[in-house]
């Protein structure tokens, strides 16, 4: 007996995961009939939490529906911003530190793992602490652990701000999180992280902020402007306060 025959499109979105004769439109595709239609859509090379809305004849369905000769398949893109039942937590792999930096800069919550611990692990982490895991790694995404994820589609860290930005948009609270380790910060007196401070740096600055966490000590030194840029930039598109 002839295995099932099923025909597939993908959104333009997810081309850059599909080999270069399905990004044309809608192809055929010949399946075991067993198995699940998250799986056959994984097993073409897109992450499923990349995919948002599966319809077979224009029906939504769910990944575990097994397809059926004949259907037809349009597999959407993920929307954005994708919806949230809180404001997202992130855990992002060890190839993602600027980015893990960047958003820790602007408040949001994003824990980074350097040196790398491996793919269980990270998985493990992001399912027993609800974090969403970002990375560039499609095979660590395909994990069933994984509490949440999100494939980073450039290599650019401006770009992948702005991508990670978009799709979850996350409460903003710039200058509130320690960008080493992702503490909170707080205002303290300069007598408090003196020990920290070249002499130049105690002449020169009264206003100091401190991590709960680490101890690391903040202060508006020769690389804010740099900084400022990126939160400005952030704030102007995706909203929050300056601080």
């Amino acid at each position: 007996m002839d295995r099932p025959q099923i025909w597939l499109d993908f959104a333009p979105e997810l081309h850059l995961f599909v080999s270069a004769p399905r990004r044309a439109g809608r192809t055929a595709l010949r399946t075991d009939g067993t198995s699940t239609l998250g799986h056959v859509v994984e097993s073409l090379g897109v992450p499923l939490t990349e995919v948002g809305a599966l319809l077979v004849d224009g029906r939504p369905v769910r990944d575990s529906h097994v397809p059926a000769d004949t259907e037809h398949v349009s597999v959407e893109a993920v929307a954005r911003p994708q919806p949230s039942p809180a404001p997202p937590r992130f855990l992002l792999d060890v190839h993602l530190g600027t980015l893990a930096r960047r958003l820790r800069l602007l408040g949001v919550d994003a824990a980074y793992e350097n040196p790398d611990i491996g793919d269980a692990a990270l998985a493990a982490r992001s399912a027993a602490e609800q974090r969403v895991m970002l990375s560039r790694d499609r095979g660590l995404l395909r994990r069933r652990e994984l509490w949440a994820g999100a494939y980073v589609y450039s290599h650019r860290p401006a770009e992948q701000l702005r991508d990670v930005l978009s799709r979850f948009a996350p409460p903003l609270a710039p200058w509130s999180r320690c960008t080493t380790c992702n503490g909170t910060l707080r205002t303290v007196s300069k007598t408090t992280v003196r020990e920290q401070l070249h002499d130049g740096t105690e002449r020169s600055y009264d206003a100091f902020a401190q991590c709960a966490d680490c101890g690391q000590a903040y202060w508006r030194g020769a690389h804010h402007a740099r900084l400022e840029s990126i939160v400005t930039e952030a704030v102007r598109e995706f909203g929050g306060v300056p601080g």
